[in-house]
């Protein structure tokens, strides 16, 4: 079940959840083989943290990976994956099913890969979930910061 918060925020930007069987999609391969989409238009939300002890969400393509040394030149700090128990205490959502919508106070950068794409497909809370959506809708809900996380482009 969609959390409410998350709803809200898809109600409010006319934008509706593919909903499928309780954990389907819990990773980036098996929610675009579900969807039918490539593994890079999963927009894959990850709470990292920071050393200066600032939690970051990451948006990044399904098929790549965050590059530490680009989070660190970008924030001037390292950063390491928040463990399971910090993701859902400060996001509210479980690993595999982390939305990066409703995540207020914290900051969230959008990799520009998945700018190449015309429908991602971020979590909408649940490991069952994806919404389409564009690129700019995402960066505009989520008033994220566009950048190179993956060091690809």
């Amino acid at each position: 079940m969609i959390p409410e918060r998350v709803q809200m925020v898809l109600q409010a930007n006319g934008l509706e959840a593919l909903e499928f069987e309780p954990g389907s999609t819990p990773t980036a391969q098996m929610a675009a083989d579900r969807i039918g989409v490539s593994v890079g238009q999963i927009a894959k939300s990850i709470l990292v943290a920071g050393k200066d002890g600032a939690f970051r969400m990451v948006v990044l393509p399904g098929d790549r990976r965050l590059s530490s040394s680009r989070i660190k030149q970008l924030t001037g700090v390292k950063h390491s994956m928040a463990s399971a128990d910090d993701t859902e205490r400060v996001t509210g959502f479980r690993p595999g099913g982390v939305c990066p919508f409703g995540v207020n106070g914290i900051p969230v950068l959008v990799d520009r890969g998945l700018e190449q794409y015309s429908t991602i497909y971020p979590a909408a809370g649940t490991d069952s979930t994806g919404v389409p959506i564009t690129f700019a809708q995402l960066v505009s809900i989520t008033d994220a910061t566009v950048c190179d996380l993956t060091g690809n482009y």
